[in-house]
């Protein structure tokens, strides 16, 4: 959590681009990004790869080392948690998005949270954040879990929900996050030494994928008052509905702990993207001829707002859902339940 949110109130501090800070980074020259203003995690270099855009590289880096330390026997029961976290948390996030719908209507829905938000926020859980906590308070399979669960990543399950999508399977993005995974479970596997020397990478690079995390992410979000309210409910409901529910689900298939569930509560960073790929999505639909034009346009009013619903969703989440998973996990602790061991499954 420290990581993450001193990544978070960084960014934040340069989204404000104060002018003393702009002075001082001009002073020992910083390049300029895009917009031509200065800012502390865009030094060039390694600083920015490290810490601003390091996030992605260092979750490759962490899942290889856990893939190293997974028998070939765990690995099947990763995949077992992932399809059942998977599938429990979408079909939640689809059951509520259209529960609002059908008592307030898909577009405006609960405090204007339309079905499209709702789905997007509560489907697409942070990635990052899950490994992050499952190493830290569970045990390898659910860390390994993450090769299932990273499919719900992006606009795929969203646009599925709406009928936007057909029959394509994002298999890219699928084996994006097995392949490091996979192939640290193979050499672990092969030679005890090689998943000795990995080892320790298990929790040496948390603290820092964790700081990249939060430096895509900024306080602002909550200074929106028009969204502020929406965006704190889609928070809540995405940690207690999706988490509550998939751990119920983990516990009907016989898994004594149920972490991981508590963990993938959260909104991914990119689902605030995901309006943006759906009114594009909806504009092809209509131009195509099987789509209203007036519900596309529809899609496309919404985009805007629906974007900071979602952006004030992932903040939120990120604070809270570690907070959830502590107390998730002393709870268990106090009915002797470890959460880092790997129980029996029932019979």
């Amino acid at each position: 959590m420290v990581p993450l949110l001193l990544g978070v109130l960084l960014n934040t501090l340069d989204q404000l681009h104060l002018p003393f800070i702009q002075n001082a980074l001009s002073a020992i020259g910083a390049p300029p990004n895009a917009d031509g203003q200065y800012e502390f995690l865009r030094l060039g270099g390694f600083a920015q790869m490290l810490f601003k855009e390091g996030a992605l590289a260092l979750i490759g880096l962490f899942l290889f080392c856990v893939g190293s330390q997974i028998t070939f026997a765990l690995g099947g029961r990763a995949l077992k948690k992932g399809a059942i976290i998977t599938g429990t948390k979408y079909a939640t996030a689809v059951g509520c998005g259209f529960l609002v719908a059908t008592v307030f209507g898909p577009f405006e829905g609960l405090l204007g949270l339309s079905t499209m938000t709702i789905i997007a926020a509560m489907s697409n859980g942070n990635g990052g954040l899950y490994a992050a906590l499952t190493s830290q308070y569970g045990n390898r399979s659910d860390v390994g879990a993450i090769s299932v669960i990273s499919l719900n990543d992006g606009p795929f399950l969203t646009l599925l929900a709406l009928g936007m999508m057909g029959q394509t399977f994002p298999v890219a993005a699928f084996l994006s996050v097995l392949i490091p995974l996979l192939l640290g479970m193979v050499l672990g596997n092969l030679d005890p030494e090689i998943r000795a020397f990995l080892a320790p990478g298990e929790r040496l690079t948390i603290p820092f994928f964790a700081f990249a995390l939060g430096a895509g992410m900024s306080f602002t979000v909550f200074l929106n008052s028009d969204v502020l309210a929406a965006g704190l409910l889609l928070g809540f409901a995405t940690l207690v509905a999706t988490g509550l529910v998939a751990a119920l689900l983990l516990r009907a298939f016989g898994e004594r702990s149920q972490v991981a569930a508590i963990a993938e509560a959260s909104t991914a960073g990119n689902a605030a993207a995901t309006p943006f790929f759906v009114a594009t999505a909806a504009g092809h639909a209509a131009s195509a001829g099987w789509m209203d034009p007036a519900v596309a346009n529809k899609y496309s009013a919404i985009q805007g707002v629906a974007t900071a619903q979602i952006s004030i969703a992932v903040v939120t989440t990120a604070i809270l859902c570690p907070v959830f998973v502590m107390i998730w996990n002393g709870w268990q602790q106090r009915r002797g339940v470890d959460a880092r061991e790997e129980y029996p499954e029932r019979n």
